[in-house]
């Protein structure tokens, strides 16, 4: 399956221009999260993904987020293959987003 992927430069337009169009979700651990997440985000744990599905926006385009981009992309193709197609893994990162020198909360 071929998941849903945007870029660091495309998830920074969106925020600047449509930030009330987006949700932003981090799948890390809490403990990952506090030493930074990008600024608006929710944290729903990988693992917590299947049962707080009902959190994730219908209405919105949603990027999902993690250290590298494996795990947010396996909960964006998890979240594809039940029907949400308005899920977008983040290419990279919280790894890109920090090469790209931007802020984290």
């Amino acid at each position: 399956m071929v998941i849903n992927e945007i870029d660091v430069g495309e998830l920074v337009e969106l925020m600047d221009n449509n930030s009330d169009s987006i949700q932003i979700i981090d799948v890390r651990q809490p403990q990952e999260v506090a030493a930074g997440a990008i600024n608006g985000m929710t944290n729903i744990p990988m693992v917590s993904i299947p049962l707080r599905e009902n959190e994730i926006s219908n209405d919105k385009q949603v990027v999902l987020v993690c250290h590298s981009g494996a795990r947010s992309g396996q909960c964006t193709a998890w979240l594809m293959q039940n029907g949400k197609s308005n899920v977008h893994n983040l290419r990279g990162g919280m790894i890109a987003w920090a090469n790209n020198g931007l802020q984290v909360a």
